[in-house]
């Protein structure tokens, strides 16, 4: 990113119980650090991503791994798809904020990376080898959970921000960083000290990001 650019940030969040979300708090808490950046919103349980079944799925196969002219319905089937794609290229840095669901993402996050993770916008692949598209941008993932899942016997069972950060990976951000809040459903003592860290360290991740040269 250039010094000096009016940077974007996109906040994709998947938080349906609003003020009780334990997520939305450590996002909320990065978002108020937040300084010269446009700011644009997607809510994912209320702009549901859709989901690959057969009429879009052929259609994006014809369209980006065969290069062929498809038809003005074909397009209208991957419109919101499209949508979101040009939307996540156009930001600087993003933030993907959900709740940990049955040991990984919710199926709404799940449904809005395969809508975004599009051959040839934000991956290529050529000679057989695979390569990211988006260098040079950032990505932050914010993720509660009931349990604690960052060490100890149920380090295993986490899917939720491993499988992020190898989505951002395989899309060749260049800086990608992750904040799982675990232990929400503990005791409170516990619940709190935990979500206390992920709001420091939520902070220490905009400050760096947002306030140097400023």
């Amino acid at each position: 990113m250039t010094q000096g650019k009016s940077l974007k940030t996109l906040i994709v969040q998947y938080t349906p119980r609003n003020e009780r979300s334990n997520t939305k708090k450590i996002l909320d808490a990065f978002i108020g650090e937040i300084k010269n950046s446009n700011i644009e919103k997607l809510d994912l349980a209320k702009d549901v991503p859709d989901l690959f079944l057969e009429d879009n799925l052929d259609a994006y196969i014809h369209r980006d791994y065969l290069g062929e002219t498809i038809s003005a319905e074909q397009k209208n089937s991957l419109a919101k798809m499209d949508r979101m794609t040009e939307q996540l290229k156009s930001a600087d840095i993003v933030v993907v904020a959900y709740p940990m669901n049955n040991f990984s993402m919710p199926a709404a996050v799940k449904a809005w990376f395969d809508s975004v993770m599009l051959k040839g916008k934000t991956w290529d692949a050529k000679n057989g080898s695979y390569m990211g598209l988006m260098n040079g941008k950032k990505a932050l993932t914010v993720v509660s959970a009931g349990g604690n899942y960052e060490n100890g016997p149920m380090a295993s069972w986490e899917h939720a921000l491993s499988l992020t950060n190898l989505e951002f990976k395989f899309m060749g951000y260049s800086d990608i960083r992750g904040i799982l809040a675990g232990g929400m459903n503990g005791e409170e003592s516990i619940k709190l000290s935990n979500l206390d860290k992920s709001i420091k360290q939520a902070k220490s991740i905009a400050q760096e990001w947002y306030h140097k040269n400023n």
